[in-house]
């Protein structure tokens, strides 16, 4: 592959123009218009993420923030308010073909509403994906996402020290094995061991499936909510593979010995929309995706602490992988697919790997509870989205069980590591208690 063939995107929207010039001179003069629409979108979008749901009973200051969004819509201009409704209906591949003509911008631009969303890529409701994703901020940079140093495990250990200085007593090692409820109100947990942790509320950061049919006796839920939570869709189709490397990968398109600035990026295999649909459909009719869409990290390229120097630590992000597969004897096979792929971009890249950690959507499910392994707990389809999450009616943070809550993704504004479910569950248990 020439480095023609590769395209990059720029934190700069002027050298990301400049890169789609080199590939379509209309396409180019499309973006800043593309990104003003995304950015005025998402200045009615992001607020609305960071409210509660309208619900019954919210009091008037859950109707003024309803008023409230209502307005913000209202100000947008016709076409944008049209806009606004084609990404929460539109397909991805639909919207990105109205702004853009070639293939591989067209692809680079839909990436984002691929992750993580078993979906054909013409499918509606789709293009919701990439106004999602649009909420990552990183020093006040919109649309940008960036890696903790010392690795994800850095934010829990923050969180952790910050609880601690406030005074919060946190334990650890402790499985909750059911919720324990009084007269219709939550009161405790026991824990594995059969111990009892007693308090005023109950927040769950658990989806919801686990929460209600694995931690609640169901015998005291509505029988109709009770039936939408295991009616619920959840289903990623991504395979995980972290590995350690000997060296970095040497890409056909950008070869060089040394770190370069897409070695510190997100390196995507997506080349076309064609080719992103190809391998939906090889996971919907075969077993999984023959020529699979990846993105690799190296965060080892930002954060030495990771591994030892001149050796680099990468992660795989790979789709589409079904659950419903022997995973426990096929989970080889499907790393070797992702492997062979890899290796037709970066020759080095199988031999270059030390070792390797698959991570399977049924080791997603074990390992961390992840429904059938969808890493947002919920599928983000629009039936799935704003009052409908997780079901209607329950979509402010508790379900039927009082001072019960849940918290994590399988919340309204759903996945992605950016803390608005916790912050806005726990603005709802202030005002309850």
């Amino acid at each position: 592959m020439s480095d023609e063939a590769s395209l990059s995107i720029f934190n700069d929207p002027k050298d990301t123009q400049e890169e789609f010039a080199r590939f379509s001179e209309n396409d180019a003069v499309a973006l800043p218009k593309f990104q003003a629409m995304v950015r005025e979108i998402g200045d009615v979008v992001i607020p609305q993420m960071h409210r509660t749901p309208p619900y019954k009973g919210m009091g008037v200051q859950g109707w003024v923030q309803t008023l409230e969004t209502t307005r913000e819509v209202m100000k947008l201009s016709t076409q944008r308010r049209r806009e606004l409704s084609k990404h929460f209906l539109s397909s991805i591949a639909d919207l990105v073909g109205s702004w853009f003509e070639n293939p591989h911008i067209q692809a680079a631009v839909a990436f984002d509403a691929v992750v993580g969303n078993f979906a054909s890529l013409h499918s509606p409701g789709t293009a919701y994906g990439l106004l999602h994703h649009a909420i990552g901020e990183v020093a006040s940079q919109r649309g940008v996402w960036g890696h903790p140093i010392g690795g994800m495990g850095a934010i829990t250990q923050a969180m952790l020290k910050q609880a601690e200085d406030l005074g919060v007593s946190v334990e650890t090692n402790a499985d909750v094995v059911e919720v324990c409820i009084e007269n219709g109100k939550a009161t405790g947990a026991v824990i594995a061991d059969g111990s009892l942790r007693s308090a005023k509320a109950i927040v769950a950061n658990l989806a919801p499936q686990q929460l209600y049919l694995d931690l609640v006796d169901r015998s005291i839920l509505d029988g109709d909510f009770v039936k939408s939570i295991e009616n619920l869709k959840s289903e990623s189709a991504v395979l995980r593979i972290n590995v350690a490397l000997s060296e970095l990968p040497q890409f056909v398109c950008k070869p060089s010995d040394a770190i370069q600035d897409h070695h510190q990026s997100g390196i995507v295999i997506g080349p076309t929309l064609d080719y992103m649909e190809s391998a939906y459909l090889d996971a919907r009719t075969k077993d999984w995706s023959r020529e699979p869409v990846i993105e690799m990290l190296i965060p080892s390229t930002v954060d030495d602490s990771l591994a030892p120097l001149g050796q680099h630590v990468a992660t795989l992000f790979c789709q589409y992988f079904p659950y419903q597969r022997d995973w426990d004897i096929d989970r080889d096979d499907a790393a070797d697919t992702v492997f062979k792929t890899i290796d037709q971009y970066a020759p080095n890249f199988s031999d270059a790997v030390v070792d390797r950690q698959i991570l399977t959507p049924l080791d997603l499910e074990r390992k961390f509870g992840l429904p059938r392994g969808d890493i947002f707990h919920l599928s983000h389809s629009p039936s799935q989205l704003w009052v409908n999450r997780p079901v209607f009616g329950h979509a402010a943070y508790r379900g039927p069980v009082s001072r019960l809550y849940h918290c994590g993704a399988g919340s309204h504004p759903g996945g992605g590591v950016s803390g608005i479910p916790g912050k806005n569950a726990a603005k709802q248990i202030l005002r309850d208690l």
